[in-house]
């Protein structure tokens, strides 16, 4: 049976989308910005191992409370804030309806041949 939750994300440029999101699809938040076109890169497929989907928790309904993966990469992220998490770390239930996130910042990485 199909719920639909809707949440609010706050992308780069301080423009609010309200998005509406299954619940029985398994989805997490960077798959669901990614399926609204939203500058979410999700380099690494939702592996917790490149920080390209980090949001900021601006309501209560998700924990703050990072996995030891989560919190590694976090760890060497930019832009980091007490209420960053991982999108891909973020599962779509039914508890989430109303929720409002902001992207973070994107931070391109330097290659060798920026130097």
């Amino acid at each position: 049976m199909e719920t639909i939750i809707n949440i609010t994300v706050v992308d780069r440029e301080g423009t609010e989308h309200k998005l509406e999101a299954p619940t029985d699809m398994n989805m997490n938040m960077m798959e669901l910005c990614k399926s609204y076109e939203l500058p979410v890169a999700g380099t690494c497929g939702g592996m917790a191992m490149c920080a390209s989907c980090q949001i900021y928790v601006l309501t209560n309904h998700v924990p703050l409370i990072r996995s030891e993966d989560e919190q590694a990469m976090l760890d060497e992220a930019w832009h980091v804030e007490d209420n960053s998490r991982l999108g891909c770390q973020i599962q779509l239930t039914k508890k989430l309806d109303g929720l409002k996130v902001e992207l973070a910042p994107y931070v391109e990485e330097e290659s060798d041949d920026d130097w």
